[in-house]
């Protein structure tokens, strides 16, 4: 389990794929950790940011931040903790 909310316990490498797959694989990835856990996950596809938003309000898990590194490519790194 993470000592702190920065340090995630999985990271899921979704660089170079397009909706849906991020979403449907950060869905199946949060239910493979426990409650409280958090999940790191790393993509490209600009529509991450608004994706991931929409996803984690619909299943109640919470976005803890998400940062931009600049690239190329741009990289979104997401910490997202599991709510139950």
């Amino acid at each position: 389990m993470a000592t702190s909310l920065s340090k995630p316990d999985r990271t899921l490498d979704q660089r170079g794929l397009l909706c849906p797959l991020p979403v449907i694989n950060v869905n199946k990835a949060i239910q493979e950790i426990s409650s409280g856990q958090v999940l790191e996950v790393l993509a490209t596809d600009p529509g991450s940011k608004p994706d991931f938003d929409a996803w984690s309000k619909s299943r109640g898990h919470r976005i803890i931040s998400v940062v931009e590194e600049q690239g190329p490519p741009k990289v979104y790194r997401f910490l997202i903790q599991r709510s139950k």
